[in-house]
Formats: C-alpha cells, structure tokens, sequence
C-alpha cells in the first residue's frame, strides 16, 4: 500500500519495516522532521506502485504482492523518524572501509592521484574519531547550547507528542502500532482492539518495550519493524520475527517472537535467531524460514548483501540451513520466498542483477514441502529484466519501467498491466489488459489492495487522484466511480489509501494531509470508491500556520525542461529578495517528493518567517520512470540543472537572494547539495545542509552498500564511465575544478551531518570532503565549514528523539545564523546568477 515499502509484499506494516535489499542512500528527512503522518515520509516513492518483494521482514495478509522490483525506498520507518534497519555483520563495517586506494583504484587513478585522506574511511578508527570529536565540539562551540533552544524543545516536543496520529496494522483481531514519546524513547509495540482504537484513549497493551530491553542487555537497540506468520486462512497470528538494529544502523538482529506471550523465544528453545548482518528473512511455515545472510566466505554479494537463500528448518543450527537458491558474486542480492494470496500460494525467487533490473522465477506454492524437498520446477517469468512482477489471487501484474512490445502491442513505460498469472508464466501476453498508462505529467505512485478491488494514486503534475478498480477474476478488472469520492486532490495536499485486512475486507484507511494541513486518519470501503469515510483520528495542529499559504510553480531547466516545485511561505511575503529561503530536494532513485505535513519545519522555520521550498527535479518519480531514467549516469547533471533553474526562478520572482538562499539535501539529495557547493550554482546559495551524503564518486562503490547504487551512477572502474562521473563528484570537483588558478569558486557556508553507525552511506564521504575543505581551501573561500557527526543513528543520522531534535535543533541555529540574520548587501539580478 506505500510506494516506498520496497521489501515485503505485505501492507500497512510498511510503518515499522523496509527491505534490507537494494537500499537507495535514501532521503533524509530535511523537509519533513517532525513528519508523524508516515505517508508524508513514506509517499516519497518510485514511478510504480508498492513493488515489493516477499522474501523481507514483515509478513502481512495480502495486498497486491510484488515478487520483484527494483527497491526505491525512502529512508522512514516509523513516523517518529526513526533510521530504517536491514543489516550487515559488523565486521563488515571496518574491513568494507579499510580498503586501500590501490584496492579500490579506477580506471582515473593515475590521473587522479592517491587519495590520501583514506584513513578517515576508517570508521571506528582512533585517528579518525578523534578527528570527529574535534570537528563536533568546534560545531557546537560555534552553533552554541542546542538544547536549551526554542527549536530544540519544540522538535522534542512535536516528536514525544502524545498527541500525533498512533499508526496501526492488524494482525487477526489485533491492531499493533510502534509508539516513541518522551518516556519510551527508544519505544514500545502495543496493540488495542479496533473498538478501543476508535475511542479518544485506546486501552494498550504492551507487546514489546525496547527502552526495557535495551538497558537489560545493554544493548542501543532500535526498533526495526517485525515480519509475522501468516498460515492462510488458518493463520494464528501468533509468531513474528522480530527485527533490532543496535545504534540504528543497518546491521540488524532478528530474534523470533511469540505474540500470545509477549516475549521472545530463545534459541535453545528452538526460536528463529539470526546474528547481526544484511539480512533477508521470511517464514516459510511455521517451522521453517527462509534466511539469506552472511554464511562466511561466498555468501554475500560484491554489494554486501545475501547471495544465497537457505531452507533453515526449526530446531536445527542456521548453519545446517540447506542452499535453495543462489545469485551470483556480481549480484545486489537473491532470495526466495512463499506467501498466500487470496486462495493461492505463491513462490518466487529473483536475482538483483542491478538496482533496477532482477530476473525473476515462480512456481504454485506448495507449504506441505520444505523448499529444501524440491517439487515443482520453477519457471522464469519471460518479462523485461526491469518490470516489477506481483499478484492478486491468480492475477499477474506488471508494473514497466521501459517500454515493451508484445503480442503485436507496444506498452509504455510506467504502465501497469494485469493478466492470468498462468498466462503470464507460459508467456502469453495476448490477454494483457492496461490498467493504467501514463501521460507526460502524470505516473503511478503506489497501490492499495483490497479483497477485491485495487485502489491506484495517480499522480498528475505532482498532484494526486485516486482510481478504483475491482477484481473479476481471470486477470480481468472493472473500474469503479463514484461521484462522491472526490478522488482529486487539491494543490499542497495528498491522500493516500493502505488496506485494512485484505484477506476479508475492502476497508481502507485514508489519510489525508497537506503542507499546512495535520494529517487525519478516516476509515472507508474501496466498495464505494472511498465515498463515505468515517473519521478515526486527526493530529492537531503542531504549528500555527496562520497567514501561510502553499503554491506550485515551474522553472524552465537549462534545456528547456519544466520543472515544477511547491513554495510555503507567508502570504505577506515582500517580494524583494529578503526572505529566508530553504530549498529541499532529492532527484535520485524515482523517488518522489510530494505533499506532506511537517511540523518540525513548522515549527522551527516558517513560523519565524522562513520560505520552505521543494524541488521536484528529474532522477525522481513525479513524472515517472522516464523522469528518472533523464537524469542517470551521464545525464546526471541535468537533476543539477533542474535544482538550480528552481533557485534562479526563486530570485528572479523576488522570493529570496542568494544571500538569503539555502539548500538541504540528504544521502542522494546529499550528493545533489555537495554538487550546489562545487558547480557554478555555488554563487545561487549563502548556505547548505549536507547530511549523511555521498561525495566521493570515485569510492563510493567500495564502501558498505555502494555497489548496489551503479546502475544509477555509474561504475568508477570504467575508465569511460568514470569521465563523467568526476564531474558530479564533489570531493573530486572541489580540487579538478574549484581550486583550479583563475577560478572565482567561493564555498557557501556549510554544515555537514552523518551518522558513524551509518553503514549504507559511508561516513567517511562527509568526513573527507570536509578535511578537503579545511585543508585545501583558503578562509577566504570557505567562511564557515561545520562538521556533526552522531555517534549513533545509522542512515537516519540519529537513533531516538532526542538526537532527531539536536540534529535538526543544530540544523536550523545554522540556517538563521547564515541566511536569517543580519544586514545582507542588495541581491544581484538574476541575470548575473
């Protein structure tokens, strides 16, 4: 049901758990800190709708169920901003970042020199902490107590909130939900009965308490999110595998858990245990799963995640688990996985050859034979490489990413088809029926799916529809209307649509939010297309956004592309280039950025006058896989292009002055702001954000994850490729290109944040570029250049709320302190710039 839940084909649960595979350096929350609604995190999403794969943790009924696709996820688990948590052994941290120049040499090597700041790859070395310790007191000594700031308290507060929406997904007759405030810091799961839920002051019970937890075993644990057993239509719901990163990191635990006694089952007792690493794990039945892990030698790919996926049986060591399929060494990932849908088992296994493409294969699932037993031959499914594969009952559906000719048709990319599944297995594709197909301005987001009907979010020019469509069996469907459903969106809000229990029910949850809008939760029937929802649950109001108002507006890119982008501001706003201006941005991975509430921008920026703006440039999804695919690898630059025409278009419209001006980026979008600090577009800015980014392009795919990224950047050891990748890597531009004799180059103040237990994106990009940056670059150039670095709290830059609140706390004293205060010189005209 949410686009970016890229790693189970199981609904809602999206909330508390993402794949462990193929993970984008996804995006840091610079727009939405505070964000408790998880779609306004979580709808940041692909060009196709949940693509999901059923072999990752968490296990729910059946919405559509995507065997394969291409894993666009957003960073956000849980609606209080916690760091997403997949795995990988923590030996793999030091000897993944400890690799010297020469293992990891290019075909610009020789060109390029040695790179002798190295050293600071080294994660948990001494010389490089203490490196970070000094760079952290001189921020803070800089940027003053945090703690005792306005903004720190109200971010702290908004996130302990007892009052944000408490997120639920049903398992049986339950409703469980993840909850952080100020005293459950690290949080509890609970569950309530739907009636108690729909009451002022649901009654709780607590299922898991990871605070209590934590200080028994001593042991940072963060929650990330469970995968639960689900038997068919005799399921009990009374098992789950339960899922702890320590510190935040993507390295997780899984731990197997009884749901009737609230506690964990432990491996003597013949409990599921898998050790820390990057792992993919999924029941099979109730006394077998199906685990891909760090085995020893041989079983993770060259991107450090799973290579094989092993039949593990209850009561034997995972070490005894028996190979059911494998990828190979130049793989992202592989598993294998079984789940019921609506009256059928299903199985797949797929092999990431890239981040976009994975060949996938399927047999009827048989749950009375361990996968180890054999029986029915898997058939590969004869689609494109990069079209996502799911289904509902005995229903294919396709989701393209290129166009496709068949069957005398020729079907466009970002198209979503359905078909029999049998045809679909036997390669007949006579039969397709086109459910959607998209225009130049509009793509499908995402899905939900119901017992019988699928809800579609359609964006159109980065506004959303809702389409409703009802199973007829054979791979054929109806499209439903209703004059009541209102299914578009007004201009600076979005709704979204997550299945309530797709094994009997056509319920839906809807929520409803807006840039300046609390999200609401309702209850509705996809029956009647949404038409009479009744309320369930509604956040107050976490800022005062009197006087604020929301506009969409296109810049035109430097070849001639629009690019539209959202503006909040204050209705009054003097159109004379004074205003305090935040640009935020992505444009990676067909990740898009839509509307949502965030209170922690609210609160901290447009309160105080603040402009917030939100670039919706090509490399994400808004438009479609075709959006995306303009701006990878050698058309990289053109998402720069499209980021700076947005910051031009700003000045020319009187909104903002590039003294005025910053931008914020994180993990993908940290690597656009590190371009805004080294391209001729340094001159449109007076500040950047740069958090938990990649910056050396030249490494990247050495280091944790990176290798998995290079369908989207390209691959630094070819020597054509690497031609033009070094003109979009910051740490190498800051040297080729703006130190170079008679540049006039002039660094925009900066801040730089990450995370030393990030172990997707390497801290040691931040820590370079910025030693890089104090050693090579005169004062002069480089007024003030920060450094944060956060102990703990992996990709998500921080591990509980606290540390979320400094974080943005120390964000936002930086903003003001650079382009919100002080007498700043008439602004240029944009003719200049």
């Amino acid at each position: 049901a949410l686009s970016v839940r890229a790693g189970s084909p199981r609904p809602f649960e999206a909330l508390a758990r993402r794949s462990s595979m193929r993970r984008p350096p996804a995006r840091v929350i610079g727009a939405l800190v505070g964000a408790t609604a998880p779609l306004a995190m979580l709808r940041r999403s692909s060009g196709g709708i949940t693509f999901a794969r059923p072999a990752m943790v968490f296990a729910r009924p059946p919405t559509v169920r995507w065997a394969t696709s291409p894993l666009r996820s957003s960073l956000f688990a849980m609606p209080a901003l916690a760091s997403a948590a997949s795995v990988c052994p923590r030996g793999a941290l030091r000897c993944q970042s400890t690799s010297s120049a020469s293992e990891a040499s290019s075909g610009a090597d020789a060109a390029a020199g040695e790179d002798n700041l190295v050293w600071l790859e080294e994660v948990l070395g001494e010389d490089a902490l203490n490196w970070v310790r000094g760079q952290n007191d001189r921020a803070v000594s800089d940027l003053g107590d945090l703690e005792n700031t306005e903004a720190y308290r109200r971010i702290l507060g908004i996130l302990d909130s007892k009052e944000k929406i408490p997120y639920v997904s049903r398992l049986g007759d339950w409703y469980y939900n993840f909850w952080q405030d100020e005293t459950h810091q690290k949080g509890i799961w609970r569950r309530t009965t739907l009636e108690s839920y729909r009451t002022a002051a649901p009654k709780w019970e607590t299922v898991l308490d990871v605070d209590a937890l934590a200080e028994k075993e001593g042991v940072s644990w963060v929650w990330g999110g469970y995968d639960a057993l689900d038997e068919g239509p005799s399921s009990r719901w009374d098992r789950a595998l339960v899922v702890l990163s320590p510190g935040g990191s993507d390295a997780t635990v899984v731990r197997e858990f009884d749901l009737e006694r609230c506690e964990f089952i432990p491996e003597e007792a013949g409990g599921f245990v898998v050790p820390e690493a990057k792992s993919s794990v999924s029941y099979r039945t109730r006394d077998e799963v199906l685990v891909g892990t760090d085995f020893g030698e041989g079983s993770l790919t060259d991107s450090g995640y799973p290579r094989l996926a092993k039949s593990w049986l209850r009561g034997t060591p995972m070490g005894e688990a028996v190979i059911v399929f494998e990828g190979e060494q130049a793989d992202i990932s592989a598993d294998q996985s079984l789940y019921y849908d609506r009256g059928f088992w299903h199985e797949f296994q797929h092999r990431a050859l890239d981040f976009y493409h994975t060949t996938k294969w399927y047999r009827r699932g048989d749950p009375a034979r361990s996968a180890a037993d054999g029986g029915e031959t898997f058939q590969r499914i004869p689609v494109p490489n990069d079209a996502g594969v799911g289904t509902f009952k005995d229903a294919a559906l396709i989701t393209l990413r290129s166009d496709w000719e068949v069957a005398g048709q020729t079907y466009l990319s970002g198209s979503l088809l359905s078909l029999p599944l049998e045809d679909c297995i036997a390669g007949n594709f006579a039969a397709l029926q086109v459910l959607f197909a998209p225009t130049a301005r509009s793509s499908l987001q995402s899905s939900a799916a119901t017992k019988s009907f699928m809800v579609l979010s359609i964006l159109k020019n980065v506004r959303t529809e809702l389409q409703f469509w009802e199973y007829s069996g054979q791979g054929r469907w109806v499209e439903k209307k209703s004059a009541e459903s209102g299914s578009g969106v007004p201009m600076g809000y979005d709704v979204s649509v997550m299945a309530v229990w797709p094994t009997d029910s056509d319920d839906v949850w809807v929520i409803k939010e807006g840039f300046l809008q609390p999200d609401a939760l309702q209850l509705a029937s996809a029956a009647d297309c949404a038409a009479a929802p009744t309320d369930v649950k509604a956040k107050p109001a976490m800022f005062d956004a009197a006087g604020l108002v929301t506009e969409q507006w296109e810049a035109t890119s430097a070849d001639g592309s629009m690019v539209p982008y959202f503006l909040i501001r204050r209705a009054d706003m003097p159109l004379d280039g004074s205003t305090p201006t935040l640009l935020d941005g992505y444009g990676g991975f067909e990740i898009s950025m839509t509307p949502g509430y965030s209170a922690g921008v609210g609160a901290a920026w447009l309160e105080r006058g603040g402009a917030k703006v939100i670039a919706n440039i090509r490399g994400g999804g808004e438009f479609g896989p075709s959006w995306h695919q303009a701006a990878l690898k050698e058309n990289r630059h053109k998402a720069y292009e499209d980021f700076e025409a947005v910051a031009r278009d700003l000045i020319a419209r009187g909104v903002t002055s590039p003294g005025r001006l910053a931008c914020i980026g994180g993990s993908n979008g940290g690597l656009l702001v590190g371009n805004m600090l080294t391209r001729e577009g340094a001159k449109l800015f007076g500040a950047v954000v740069c958090q938990v980014p990649l910056l050396d392009m030249q490494r990247y795919h050495t280091l944790l994850a990176g290798a998995s990224w290079m369908a989207e950047y390209g691959d630094p050891d070819d020597p054509e490729e690497w031609k033009f990748i070094k003109t979009f890597s910051p740490y190498h531009r800051l040297h080729d290109v703006c130190l170079q004799p008679g540049s006039d180059w002039k660094c925009p103040q900066v801040l730089f944040t990450t995370s030393t237990k990030d172990d997707r994106v390497h801290p040691g990009h931040a820590r370079k570029m910025v030693r890089r940056l104090l050693d090579e670059v005169p004062g002069d150039k480089a007024p003030k250049v920060l450094y944060w670095e956060n102990i703990e709290g992996g990709h998500g830059g921080a591990a509980d709320n606290k540390q979320r609140a400094y974080m943005w706390a120390m964000t936002y004293a930086f903003l003001w302190r650079t382009i919100g205060e002080g007498t700043l010189p008439k602004p240029p005209s944009a003719s200049k710039l």
